[in-house]
């Protein structure tokens, strides 16, 4: 692995020991250059809640390319809709290190929109 994504992950596993301070149900993020992707995990940190990504077939039809903000926008309004539908009002978000810019900020804000609250 590259010094950046040691440094990522060093952020990022701070982040992740507050969460789990908490007992908090998490919102993860991963972004690659060309995809996003968003995971709702539970307290324990071991189970899969809900997961939305520009992988999905819906998504590559409503947005044509994954990788910019307006499919991060639309990946985080899925998965906050997901969320919902299983009772979930609010979650700890995870940015895994990245800053807080860009395509997480616009996943943050569509799921913030769409209801999420963190």
């Amino acid at each position: 692995m590259p010094e950046k994504n040691w440094a990522r992950l060093r952020r990022a596993r701070k982040t992740r020991a507050k969460i789990a301070e908490l007992k908090a149900v998490r919102l993860t993020v991963h972004r690659s250059n060309y995809h996003i992707y968003a995971q709702v995990l539970d307290a324990s940190g071991g189970k899969v809640l809900a997961a939305a990504s520009t992988v999905e077939p819906e998504v590559r039809k409503a947005v044509k390319y994954g990788g910019n903000v307006k499919a991060a926008a639309e990946v985080g309004r899925r998965i906050a809709e997901q969320a919902k539908k299983l009772g979930i009002e609010t979650v700890a978000f995870d940015r895994s290190g990245y800053k807080f810019h860009g395509r997480v900020k616009a996943l943050a804000e569509a799921a913030r929109a769409a209801g999420l609250k963190f």
